[in-house]
């Protein structure tokens, strides 16, 4: 196991063999998502996607709150002429919080997110931008946006109602009522909780983890891509499109050496290449 980075960031990472947890690190502000926060996920995840020994990723928070959205202290609302301009959300969004979602949506490898506490607003879009989401039993959600007049942002206007469907989605969304860590299993939320508190939820989803790190990743990658857009397609684009998908993995090493394990009955030693 390797630490990469100091206790100073705003987001922690180590390296444990095949996979790297990342922390996000500002307790005392329930892990809410300011500009250096943002820049210092981006470090974090250039770095583990550069590494080619980590096959997949936990994102997590310390303390008691998994993330509580946007850190509204960081907006400039200072009495002046100019305030609305330097208050608009608008710019934040597109600069820093729309660059994570996606970065999250496309990254290279499988992604969990460990629920260790309370995910509010973008907090609750990180949650959804991974591909599997696993909570401590005391977690919770909230879609906090309505309450301060805005939208659902971060991508949960999208991930949401493909995860709850549309009539879950809207209450959600217009109520902004907190909703259990069982609430959101069992609504399609997220997929698991775990008896305990973030701890436990955190030793779930890193073994999870080691276990997608041994499985072919490019196909386990190319799976999220293609259920992710199977709602905007119809059936026979998407069997065209799982065709063409077939086609490129059956070019790679783990498809040889998936088969030839099956066929050899001996466990397959994935390359993820």
């Amino acid at each position: 196991m390797t630490t990469s980075t100091s206790t100073e960031a705003s987001v922690l990472w180590r390296q444990d063999g095949d996979i790297a947890v990342v922390t996000l690190n500002r307790p005392q502000a329930l892990n809410s998502l300011d500009p250096q926060m943002h820049e210092d996920l981006r470090v974090a995840l250039d770095a583990i996607e550069a590494n080619a020994e980590i096959r997949a990723l936990v994102l997590t928070g310390a303390g008691r709150g998994f993330c509580a959205g946007a850190d509204l202290s960081s907006f400039d609302f200072t009495p002046g002429d100019d305030m609305v301009a330097r208050a608009d959300p608008g710019p934040v969004i597109d600069r820093l919080f729309n660059p994570t979602t996606r970065r999250l949506t496309a990254f290279r490898m499988p992604t969990i997110c460990a629920v260790n506490g309370v995910a509010a607003g973008a907090g609750a879009s990180l949650v959804m931008a991974c591909d599997i989401a696993i909570a401590a039993s005391n977690a919770s959600f909230i879609q906090a946006f309505s309450k301060i007049g805005l939208i659902p942002d971060a991508g949960s206007s999208w991930l949401l109602p493909h995860r709850v469907g549309l009539a879950r989605a809207l209450a959600l969304a217009m109520t902004g009522n907190k909703v259990s860590a069982q609430e959101a299993k069992e609504m399609g939320m997220i997929w698991d909780v775990v008896d305990g508190d973030g701890a436990a939820a955190l030793a779930k989803a890193e073994a999870m983890a080691h276990q997608l790190a041994q499985m072919p990743t490019k196909a386990l990658v190319e799976t999220r891509h293609l259920i992710r857009q199977a709602a905007h397609r119809d059936f026979d684009t998407q069997l065209d499109a799982e065709r063409d998908m077939q086609s490129a993995l059956g070019k790679t090493h783990d498809y040889f050496e998936g088969v030839k394990a099956f066929l050899d009955k001996r466990a397959p030693q994935f390359k993820g290449e």
